[in-house]
This record gives C-alpha cells, sequence and structure tokens, in this order.
C-alpha cells in the first residue's frame, strides 16, 4: 500500500448528506482532502466560503444524480474552484421493497436512474478532467446485494448487479489512461438507507406476496439497524485511496454476510437459493 504524506486531493463523494457518503466525506476532508459532497437538497455555497475556508470539513453542494444538467454544473462548480478532480466516490443510492411483480416499470426505472445510470452520469463527467490529468480514481459503491440476490429487493439488487458489470468494464477501458476504478461492496450498516427504502405501491394489503414481503423486509430491516459502523466503510476508503493498484472490489460488512457472498461462489444454486429463502424467512 502506497502511503501518501501529504494529501490534498480533490474528492467528489455523491449521495454525502447522510449514511455511508457523510462518513466517508467527514472522515476524508479530516485527513486533509478537500471534500465536496453532493445532495439533491442542498444550496449552492458562497464562494468566498470555498475559497477561504480552513477547517476540514466537507462542502456541501447540490446535485441530482439522475439530471445531466445537474451533474455537469457540479462537476464544473468543483473544476472551477479547484481545476481538478482526483478522486470520485458514487455513493448515491436507493432501496425499493416488493415482488417483482408488485414493482411497476416506471419505479423500476426511477431506481436505475438513481443506482445505476446516476454513477455512469458522473463517471462521464469526471473522466474528462481526469483523463486530461492522466491520474484519478473512481470508487463505485456497490452491494453485497449485488454478488448474491434479495427476494423482494430484486430491482435494487439487479441495479447494483448492472453496476458491478459497468465497473469492471471501466476498469479495463482507462487503466491505459492513468485512471483507477474499484468498487466497495457494503453488507448491511446502520445507516438511514432502512428509513429511508421506498416500498413499491403495489406491494401493499391485496397482493398475492403481502405476508412474505413483509417477513423478508423485516429480517432486512433488523440486520441493517444492527448492521455494522459506517466508520468502517471510510476506514477502507482511505486504505483504497493509498492504494497504487487496487482490487476490483472490496466487500465489507459483517463476518457472516461476507463469508455466505464468498460461499456462495461455490455452492450449487438451488442450494444458495434455499439458504436464502431461510434466511428471509421465505
Amino acid at each position: 500500500m502506497k502511503t501518501r504524506s501529504a494529501p490534498a486531493e480533490i474528492v467528489l463523494i455523491t449521495g454525502a448528506s447522510s449514511g455511508l457518503g457523510k462518513s466517508c466525506a467527514e472522515r476524508l476532508a479530516r485527513e486533509g482532502y478537500r471534500v465536496y459532497g453532493t445532495s439533491r437538497r442542498a444550496s449552492w455555497p458562497e464562494s468566498d466560503a470555498v475559497e477561504n475556508r480552513t477547517a476540514n470539513v466537507p462542502v456541501l453542494i447540490p446535485m441530482d444524480v439522475g439530471n445531466d444538467t445537474s451533474v455537469r454544473e457540479g462537476i464544473s462548480y468543483i473544476l472551477k474552484h479547484e481545476g481538478r478532480l482526483d478522486i470520485l466516490v458514487n455513493n448515491a443510492g436507493v432501496g425499493i421493497a416488493g415482488s417483482i411483480e408488485d414493482t411497476s416499470p416506471e419505479e423500476a426505472r426511477e431506481l436505475f436512474e438513481t443506482n445505476f445510470f446516476g454513477a455512469h452520469r458522473v463517471c462521464r463527467a469526471a473522466l474528462a478532467p481526469m483523463r486530461e490529468q492522466q491520474s484519478g480514481l473512481i470508487v463505485n459503491i456497490s452491494s453485497l446485494g449485488g454478488r448474491v440476490t434479495i427476494p423482494f429487493q430484486g430491482f435494487y439488487s439487479a441495479s447494483k448487479y448492472a453496476l458491478e458489470a459497468l465497473t469492471e468494464a471501466l476498469r479495463m477501458e482507462v487503466t491505459v489512461l492513468g485512471v483507477r476504478v474499484t468498487m466497495i461492496e457494503p453488507g448491511d450498516f446502520a445507516t438511514g438507507f432502512t428509513d429511508a427504502r421506498v416500498v413499491a405501491a403495489g406491494a401493499g394489503h391485496g397482493s398475492a406476496y403481502t405476508e412474505r414481503c413483509e417477513a423478508a423486509v423485516a429480517v432486512m430491516e433488523q440486520d441493517e439497524r444492527n448492521g455494522a459502523d459506517p466508520r468502517l466503510v471510510a476506514q477502507l476508503l482511505l486504505k483504497i485511496i493509498g492504494t497504487d493498484s487496487p482490487r476490483v472490489r472490496y466487500p465489507i460488512g459483517m463476518r457472516a454476510q461476507r463469508f455466505g457472498v464468498a460461499l456462495g461462489r461455490f455452492l450449487p444454486a438451488s442450494l444458495l437459493e434455499r439458504a436464502l429463502k431461510a434466511s428471509y424467512k421465505l
């Protein structure tokens, strides 16, 4: 691992107003990185506050990763004030619970707009300055749910499976340009993600899946509320930043979850499915 004695890189972290993104933004800022976090509800900060800041705190700027113009404006703002962009952490994400049948195409599309196409948008906007610099690091926040499918959260898993494929391809395409690409795969962490999860409109009473969906979601919520400390992800991110050749993926979370995902690579599909159904009380 490479140790950086005087970190002064410019960092952009999407979805940094809460949860894993906030924890990462605050930790990197304390370490001396100049951090810009994004939130759809943020306001543009005063220019003087950005230029003359002395405290090691992140600057929060508005960005909707589902909107091309908003993403371009956010990247342009950082380049205007800093002249470069060294590290991008694609963290913005949402969850939706419900069966495949009960989830409408519109609901699924909205989730993909943030979790997958949003990350793609920000990658595209960030790659231009990184290519010009011939250096940069992109860290996509995936999920262990992008390696093993979660029942009644199938579209969330699908969006993370897609992000995994995008990240693998991007690595192969840009390494020669001096840009490093990797992903972090968190398991369950104690964040606001649990309370922010959307339930598909068709998943209410009257659905053929209501009882089983509620049982599975109850397990998810319990696991999340008793999940690991988000500061562990921030610590891992620091380690990745100091690594010259990061691995493709970094799973992180409770040991049992990481072990289960690793074991799933070797189990017959039928056994893995049986274990998942038992885990989510199906």
